[in-house]
């Protein structure tokens, strides 16, 4: 891997942006360089939200990922906006429980799962985030499965740290879907 753009995108409160410093961490803790962007708008819950995360074995001059060669999207907008800009060869990842993936791209891999009803399905609230980021490990390879473990222990806040063991969870449901 020399330099992978990713960008996350959905609605504010999804977890767009803890899913971004997940995939960040990751990275990091493979000694890679990074960069980490949140954009959202004045509204945060329920406005549009989207991140890039650029990581790279070389210096990265721009943190904007304008053409990713990965995409999750967690909503019907989301995927709208953002589908067209994906590399040719790209991989957009999506929540087929809540997007209709209609697209003529011919040159780009789709994988829908419906993260969110798997989510609600495994008792996972606000899970879907990091059932996409399971299924995103699987077929890119972009770290170990004990990397991401580290980094979701690393983002996870410690008075939140309950929930780690359901974000191993939903990162291993993802990796099976």
């Amino acid at each position: 891997m020399a330099t992978t753009e990713i960008l996350l995108a959905g609605f504010g409160g999804q977890g767009i942006l803890f899913a971004g410093k997940i995939l960040a961490y990751c990275g990091l803790m493979d000694n890679k360089e990074l960069s980490w962007l949140p954009s959202y708008g004045p509204e945060m819950r329920g406005g549009t939200c989207n991140c890039s995360v650029t990581i790279s074995d070389d210096p990265i001059g721009s943190p904007l990922v304008l053409t990713p060669h990965l995409l999750i999207a967690m909503n019907q907008p989301s995927f709208d906006k953002f589908v067209s800009c994906v590399r040719p060869g790209g991989k957009v990842f999506f929540d087929s429980s809540m997007i209709e993936a209609d697209t003529d791209r011919t040159d780009i891999e789709l994988f829908g799962i419906p993260s969110q009803q798997m989510a609600d399905d495994n008792d996972l609230k606000g899970g879907s985030n990091i059932i996409l980021l399971g299924k995103l490990l699987k077929e890119t390879g972009i770290c170990s499965l004990e990397t991401m473990q580290k980094a979701i222990e690393k983002v996870v806040p410690p008075k939140k740290a309950a929930l780690i063991p359901n974000n191993f969870k939903a990162i291993e449901l993802g990796m099976n879907a």
